[in-house]
């Protein structure tokens, strides 16, 4: 084990050598193992925007196999998925790549204003699939949030009780701010930060964009005298809100953009000091030989 991956786990002395186990898997795999980066691969966009748009673009995506064996083939760090896709693959591919559950969902069907997420897969379900981690996604900004707290809070507690590694996608949203307030810099930090006081060992956070929603954080911000011109910049500030760096921060890519924009934003998760990215659409949109190209092109930033 790499002297970086031995002061990774060191952050996390609250959990049990089972947790910590796990986390190692992670970390120590694939391309970017030892490193203390991570790319995964999520693939949870059929349930969340519905499998048309999410698998039109590159029809092989509606088989969940080919998400599996795009995750081993690239290196990644992990695969995640929702219970159906999992139950589908993970006996057939059992050992290939760590597994991370996608334990609850929202769905496209309402646009509420204050959205919510159900719960959909439980820890057993994880043990008995052989995941080492599970994942849910929080909505801060929303009327909703303090029953997604609850309700991930308990199933952080059991998950770690079994040694699974946690995982909370932390994304604004919901009438207690704007549209554009959702990538904004303070809210993203807020939402970092919540997901760590949580619980989560890992936080998956959308890139900021230099807005700040709060007047009262631009005050802040202005009395410091920070910088947070440049993209590197502001991933800095998410990672600072991380516990100082002390919990792992990685970045979801989005709606499929160019290459070189994909690029351009791994370079900057990697110059601000964050831990990686999780990228679900640019990935599975693309056809596998340019999908492979374009993960090794990060993990090689990364790795770098």
């Amino acid at each position: 084990m790499t002297e970086r991956i031995r002061e990774i786990l060191s952050w996390y002395g609250g959990d049990n050598p089972g947790t910590l186990s796990n986390l190692a898997k992670l970390l120590n795999h694939g391309k970017l193992g030892g490193t203390g980066k991570l790319v995964i691969l999520p693939v949870d966009q059929g349930f969340e925007h519905g499998p048309l748009r999410s698998f039109l673009p590159n029809p092989p995506g509606f088989n969940p196999r080919y998400h599996m064996e795009l995750a081993i083939e690239a290196g990644c760090s992990a695969y995640a998925a929702p219970l159906g896709a999992l139950e589908a693959t993970a006996r057939d591919y059992a050992g290939e790549v760590p597994l991370i559950l996608k334990g609850n969902h929202h769905d496209l069907t309402m646009d509420e204003a204050d959205p919510t997420q159900a719960h959909t897969a439980t820890v057993p379900d994880a043990l008995r699939l052989g995941c080492c981690a599970v994942g849910y996604t929080i909505y801060p900004g929303s009327e909703r949030r303090f029953e997604m707290y609850e309700m991930v809070r308990d199933q952080i507690a059991e998950a770690k009780e079994c040694g699974l590694v946690t995982i909370l996608w932390s994304y604004p949203r919901g009438s207690g701010i704007s549209k554009d307030g959702e990538t904004a810099l303070d809210v993203a930090a807020y939402a970092a930060h919540i997901a760590c006081q949580l619980g989560a060992h890992i936080v998956k956070v959308k890139l900021p964009s230099p807005k700040i929603e709060f007047d009262a954080n631009q005050k802040a911000i202005d009395k410091a005298g920070i910088q947070t011109d440049t993209l590197a910049d502001r991933v800095g500030h998410i990672v600072k809100s991380a516990f100082d760096g002390r919990r792992i921060v990685i970045f979801s890519g989005g709606a499929m953009v160019s290459d070189d924009e994909i690029i351009a934003d791994a370079q900057a998760i990697h110059n601000g000091g964050g831990f990686g990215s999780i990228m679900g659409r640019n990935s599975f949109q693309r056809p596998k030989e340019a999908a492979l190209q374009l993960l090794h092109s990060v993990m090689d930033i990364y790795a770098n």
